[in-house]
């Protein structure tokens, strides 16, 4: 037996696992689309998103995609009822999902899920969640899995009166007021969630996640989370315009020497929709995770999401106008520009081309780039990728800026 070979193949196993928890690829190059809007039920059934897959994978080489199990009626997903059995959706079927996904990998197109663990809906009383069973063994979430704290003592006191018990523990972050947040610390919560992420993972075949309100609980957990699933791209909700804030998240994510998980460039979108909204393009100075090279790497960058865009329940937070100029310039700088659905479908043929372009330079997430010029009127940078230099100009004069060139 050829001890020296097989030392070596383990060796180059647990480098590849290794590699896989953490967090997001280095310098990567593709580009992300968010498949879904707010209410987009029938745009974006799995049904419609497979039919497109020839044309997204040109393009796109991630799609994330609403959370797909049974929240018990019509939803977005964010109040998840199910994680394993009656695994079905207001966007169609498990049989339709396991379709899309299969299809977008053999086009070389990674699914993103959607996953929802801050918190859980309960099924016929404030803590009655419901038994699952997966690949044998049985899940289920109990009242002593909620924390103490959670909705601000009403549910701890509903409890007392209907001989329930909750956790000792109190929530580890924010809380929500319309299903039970989850004690993190509890056991019995980890082994769940880990078994959840196994199911999305390696039986529907999902390749990375997308964490929901990571400001709901400690980044410990999503380290923990992420060593034991090993996704390939991990990118959290940590939603604050503060820079510092979400790569505080991001270092807090960090387990066995490595980071887990990347983040939502929050703080550039707050530059962008400042430059955009009040056409004073300078503000884009302001930067993010995006334009930091300690950063860039787990910066996934955007202009608008399901939760900024405008709603008929809300005005939520909106770029208004120069939707273009807000899309040129995060798909010419490093991160992993992410673009919103609406947009891709607006402007179709101007996407494509930027995407083009930032091929041809070869950007990439960790690719360097140069402020050239910073204008009420006129933002303009260079950024250098492996195959040579792509120069834009952003806002109202962009038109009229004409580049110094030589040789």
């Amino acid at each position: 037996m050829n001890y020296r070979k097989l030392a070596t193949m383990a060796a180059a196993i647990a480098t590849s696992a290794t590699m896989a928890a953490q967090g997001w690829p280095a310098a990567y190059e593709g580009v992300m689309l968010q498949g879904f809007y707010w209410n987009s039920y029938d745009a974006t059934n799995w049904k419609n998103l497979e039919s497109q897959a020839d044309e997204l994978s040109q393009y796109f080489k991630l799609i994330w995609i609403p959370q797909s199990g049974n929240c018990g009626a019509e939803s977005m997903g964010y109040d998840p009822l199910y994680w394993f059995d009656n695994y079905k959706s207001a966007f169609g079927s498990e049989q339709e999902l396991r379709s899309m996904i299969k299809t977008f990998k053999q086009k070389g197109l990674a699914t993103i899920a959607d996953v929802v663990i801050n918190h859980r809906k309960s099924q016929y009383s404030m803590v009655d969640f419901p038994k699952e069973t997966y690949k044998g063994n049985t899940y289920q979430l109990f009242s002593t899995d909620i924390c103490h704290d959670d909705c601000n003592g009403t549910t701890a006191q509903w409890a007392a009166q209907n001989g329930c018990q909750l956790s000792q523990n109190n929530d580890t972050g924010d809380g929500v007021d319309f299903a039970r947040d989850l004690d993190h610390k509890s056991a019995n919560v980890q082994n769940c969630v880990k078994a959840y992420l196994d199911f999305l993972l390696n039986d529907l075949g999902y390749s990375g996640v997308r964490y929901d309100m990571v400001k709901g609980y400690s980044p410990e957990f999503t380290a923990t989370y992420n060593l034991a699933a090993k996704p390939q791209f991990s990118v959290g909700e940590y939603f604050d315009y503060n820079k510092q804030a979400v790569a505080n998240w991001i270092s807090a994510t960090t387990a066995d020497g490595a980071i887990q998980s990347a983040a939502f460039d929050f703080p550039l979108r707050n530059a962008v929709r400042d430059a955009v909204n009040n056409n004073k393009w300078s503000k884009l100075s302001q930067g993010g995770l995006a334009t930091d090279p300690t950063m860039s790497r787990y910066a996934v960058t955007f202009v608008e999401n399901h939760d900024t865009q405008v709603r008929s329940d809300a005005q939520q937070d909106p770029v208004r106008t120069d939707t273009l100029a807000a899309n040129a310039f995060i798909l010419a700088m490093p991160g992993t520009p992410c673009v919103f659905l609406p947009h891709w479908t607006a402007y179709k043929a101007e996407i494509k081309n930027m995407i083009l372009l930032r091929n041809l330079a070869g950007i990439n997430s960790q690719s360097a780039w140069t402020q050239n010029e910073s204008y009420t009127r006129q933002y303009v940078f260079t950024t250098t990728g492996t195959k040579g230099k792509l120069l834009a100009a952003i806002g109202a004069s962009a038109a009229d800026y004409t580049p110094a060139t030589a040789g």
